[in-house]
């Protein structure tokens, strides 16, 4: 265990327009600091997640967190970005500084305002997420990407509409009993699993409820060593963690394998001495619910072409053997993209502590978490539990 999350903050997703990037970073520091139970003058790092490619005008944000309290002035702050995957990049850089010994405390920002951006520019902002030269002419930008892999996927293992639709019901259905959640409906089974007016295709197989949501929104969490996590009044450790970087052109590897996904999995798992099987949940990116589905595969938990098993006997449901999205995930909390992997860690921490009213998981001893950037390029693992 080389470092632990003694506090944290999780703001609503969805659209808020009367809201400011500088807002929402603000908001989440100072929750995050509060919930912690310490001063600003002992936040030694700042780390933060955001991904803009033209989201915000303001596009030199690091600094932004200081604007949380003027005692944290002076304080060395980075922002990093790996696509969707910023958040957790960051909280992985802030483990690092705190496993050196450079930093006591380490706080860390993920945030992102997407929805005051016009509709034809969110989608050119998504796409620089892919590789250009093959990627940049597709239609429905990002969806058409993962419209593409749901093609090649149904061509290889026969039609997944019955899975995607029991996927994008499930993580509805748990978004539900999310405050923090931008969708809170029960859409139910039919009406994913049906094209209509309120749900055409998007994107080859993929239709709207297939697809996660446009969002504003922050979280942010604090960092510190083991040790002195022991003496905080609430402590989650890291078991383990990976990041395994994967060719950005879909060409250059078997798309349908998600292998990236799957080597971020097998080194985390192997680094804490644990099995899929000793996990009580899992947070997973299903930007898409193809990506959810094909992330079962790689995580271990079916045989390659048989995720469908997953969703379709239960595994995946709340109170299934290995509850996977009980947040609701990004497909009904929503996906601004450089808070997704805070937000992941966050909520899988409020599991483990049993502070996530609502979306609990019985008996939550240890979270995994998979946030991804690209289609399967950047792949983060983080394997969470609890101290105290």
């Amino acid at each position: 265990m080389t470092a632990a999350m003694v506090g944290w903050a999780h703001l609503p997703f969805g659209k808020h327009a009367e809201e400011t990037v500088e807002s929402l970073i603000v908001k989440a520091a100072v929750g995050a600091i509060e919930d912690a139970g310490i001063g600003p003058e002992e936040i030694d790092e700042i780390i933060l997640g955001h991904f803009n490619a033209g989201f915000s005008q303001q596009d030199f944000t690091a600094s932004l967190v200081l604007q949380a309290n003027p005692v944290l002035r002076f304080t060395p702050a980075t922002r990093v970005e790996n696509a969707c995957a910023t958040g957790s990049a960051a909280v992985h850089q802030g483990v690092r500084a705190i496993r050196s010994g450079d930093a006591r405390f380490v706080l860390v920002v993920g945030v992102e305002q997407m929805t005051t951006t016009p509709g034809a520019e969110i989608g050119r902002n998504l796409l620089k997420a892919s590789y250009l030269p093959e990627d940049g002419d597709t239609p429905a930008g990002f969806a058409g990407v993962f419209g593409k892999i749901a093609e090649a996927y149904f061509q290889k293992h026969g039609d997944q509409s019955d899975a995607l639709a029991r996927i994008a019901a499930k993580n509805h259905r748990n978004g539900v009993s999310n405050p923090y959640a931008q969708m809170r409906k029960d859409l139910g089974y039919e009406f994913c699993r049906q094209e209509g007016e309120k749900n055409p295709f998007v994107a080859g197989p993929l239709k709207r409820t297939d697809c996660s949501l446009v969002s504003d929104g922050a979280a942010a969490l604090v960092l510190t060593d083991p040790a002195t996590a022991l003496g905080m009044k609430k402590a989650v450790a890291f078991r383990s963690l990976a990041h395994v970087q994967d060719f950005l052109p879909m060409s250059k590897r078997d798309i349908l394998k998600f292998e990236g996904c799957s080597r971020a999995w097998g080194q985390a798992l192997g680094e804490a001495g644990l099995a899929l099987e000793d996990l009580s949940l899992v947070e997973t990116h299903d930007c898409f619910t193809i990506a959810e589905l094909i992330e079962y595969e790689a995580m271990g938990l079916t045989a390659e072409g048989r995720g469908a098993e997953a969703i379709l006997e239960g595994w995946t449901e709340k109170d299934g053997k290995l509850p996977v999205n009980p947040s609701g995930g990004l497909k009904a909390k929503g996906h601004p993209i450089g808070a997704t992997g805070v937000s992941m860690h966050v909520l899988t921490a409020m599991q483990l502590t049993g502070e996530a009213g609502g979306i609990q998981v019985k008996d939550a001893e240890i979270g995994g978490i998979f946030n991804m950037g690209g289609a399967a390029v950047a792949n983060y693992v983080s394997i969470l539990q609890a101290m105290k």
